[in-house]
């Protein structure tokens, strides 16, 4: 009788913990930020932004560049006059003094341009971080959004994990969720080639899934 209640009792602990661990047990779901990320309509609209002000800096930098060439030629030839003993000393004095003033303007203009693409550098550098912040936040909104539909706790990023099954992949669901809001006229884009997927984790509560995207750095 003591064997069979405590058998029953062993029994009924196990039923008790299996379903608490199943009440406990997390939901996960799997997003690739990087085809998020690079497919999105607002990343192709980004970059042509990004190549249209590149150019225009670039015809700067060649500006600057005819300017320095222009002046290296008149540099070259007062030099000339400058050690020509055919001219008088007042030619030659004249000439060394413009050769000087040339010299002067040449540095001059090269600080300038050496400054004009340290600025455009960081300018670019700068709006192309604060882009990726932004993004990688809307898109870790909807995500998460979407995770909780599918009643997930946890979403992991793709690009972290080494295995997953398809069925925790919310990928397709998200961009169709973003897709929501493209413009319309604008044609879907192809994902580039490579994308650092790291992203920072969005704030949790009871009732958000954890947004885990190992390797951040934000």
């Amino acid at each position: 009788m003591k064997t069979s209640l405590r058998t029953i009792l062993a029994a009924a602990a196990l039923s008790v913990t299996s379903l608490a661990f199943a009440q406990s047990a997390p939901k996960i779901c799997v997003l690739d930020m990087a085809k998020v990320f690079d497919t999105h309509y607002k990343t192709e609209e980004q970059q042509t932004k990004l190549k249209a002000d590149e150019k225009k800096a670039m015809e700067e930098v060649e500006r600057v560049e005819k300017d320095i060439r222009t002046a290296a030629d008149k540099f070259k030839e007062s030099k000339e006059q400058m050690d020509n003993p055919a001219l008088n000393q007042e030619a030659r004095d004249k000439a060394k003094a413009d050769a000087q003033k040339t010299y002067e303007e040449i540095q001059q203009k090269q600080q300038e341009g050496n400054q004009f693409k340290q600025n455009a550098q960081r300018n670019f550098q700068q709006r192309i971080a604060n882009f990726r912040q932004l993004l990688i936040e809307e898109i870790s909104k909807i995500a998460t959004d979407v995770a909780k539909r599918r009643g997930a706790t946890i979403l992991f990023d793709k690009g972290s994990l080494i295995y997953s099954d398809s069925t925790y992949d919310i990928t397709d669901e998200v961009i169709a969720e973003i897709n929501k809001s493209r413009p319309a006229g604008t044609a879907a884009s192809t994902p580039s080639t490579s994308t650092d997927s790291s992203a920072p984790a969005a704030s949790s509560s009871s009732d958000t899934p954890t947004v885990t995207f190992p390797g951040s750095k934000k």
